[in-house]
């Protein structure tokens, strides 16, 4: 089997792995804050979502200050309730993916003019049907799009010379989840919004479901001790993410960051209650540039390979 590709139903997932020492004992608040911590962010999403639609404010205004909000909520948890000390970024790292950040910001937007000037936006400014069956609709569908591409991210190897500059960090947490190739980005994001625009969702619907997906795309990144239980079974978290991230091959699959449904369907499900990777980052690291070598992780898809190249971890 190539080095690239995931399985999800190898491993034992009845043995746990212990963390490293990094772990910080926390207060008589701790426990509190990873019970309310993810609930406080889907009430959120809800709570934009409805003013946003209440008041009729403008996406492009809506979406950037909400993904703020979201970086700021979850990085000062990742403070208060952390995972693991040894991820938090340090001051070089906050450095480079903040450029990363930018690059996946401009790749979103470039993936939207794409769609446009392709298709025009089509979605109509009120919806067909009611909300209440066109919101559901738009997350199943553009959640199940993203799943094929990110799939195939990892198990084609031309695309995985892409997606596979995401894997580089050897940490994961909030701020590194816009380390990412340009391509990549564009790519899934342009499949996306086509197939939204192309079956004809509301741009209501489109909004709500872009804050959730967006909630959702960093809540599983960021390095805070958060365990929904078995609601692993409907949504994604940072306890299956983190296993996606792992070099141990045998336990990294799962590769919905919002729904698990698509997971399921597809026999890639991963959810091991108390595991915990040994390691997260890349097989062979030298298969990749640095993190840090920005220009060179955009020019590597061109590069010719040395070798077999290394797998995700």
């Amino acid at each position: 089997m190539d080095e690239y590709e995931r399985p999800a139903d190898a491993g034992n997932p009845s043995v746990p792995v212990s963390g490293g020492g990094g772990r910080v004992v926390g207060n008589s608040m701790t426990p509190l804050l990873r019970v309310a911590a993810y609930p406080v962010l889907l009430l959120a999403v809800v709570l934009a979502g409805v003013a946003a639609l209440r008041f009729d404010w403008d996406p492009a205004r809506v979406s950037p200050l909400f993904l703020v909000g979201t970086l700021v909520y979850l990085a000062v948890l990742e403070r208060l309730i952390p995972y693991e000390r040894e991820w938090h970024p340090g001051s070089d790292e906050w450095r480079w993916y903040g450029a990363y950040f930018v690059l996946t910001m401009a790749g979103s937007g470039l993936a939207q003019l794409l769609v446009t000037a392709a298709v025009g936006w089509i979605s109509p400014a009120e919806p067909a049907h009611h909300l209440g069956i066109e919101i559901p609709g738009a997350l199943l569908t553009g959640s199940l799009v993203g799943y094929v591409v990110h799939r195939l991210g990892h198990t084609n190897p031309i695309l995985w010379r892409l997606h596979g500059v995401h894997h580089v960090p050897e940490k994961v947490n909030v701020a590194n989840n816009g380390v990412n190739h340009v391509l990549d980005i564009v790519l899934a994001q342009s499949l996306v919004q086509l197939s939204l625009a192309l079956i004809g969702f509301s741009r209501p619907a489109v909004l709500v479901v872009g804050l959730f997906v967006a909630a959702q795309g960093y809540f599983v990144h960021a390095n805070i001790d958060v365990r929904i239980g078995r609601f692993n079974h409907l949504l994604a978290s940072p306890e299956q993410h983190r296993l996606h991230h792992s070099t141990d091959l045998s336990e990294a699959g799962h590769y919905g960051s919002d729904l698990s449904c698509w997971d399921h369907f597809f026999g890639s499900f991963t959810w091991y209650p108390g595991r915990e990777p040994v390691s997260v980052g890349l097989v062979d690291p030298a298969s990749f540039p640095g993190t840090g070598e920005i220009l060179a992780s955009l020019l590597h898809p061109w590069r010719r390979r040395p070798g077999t190249g290394g797998g995700p971890g």
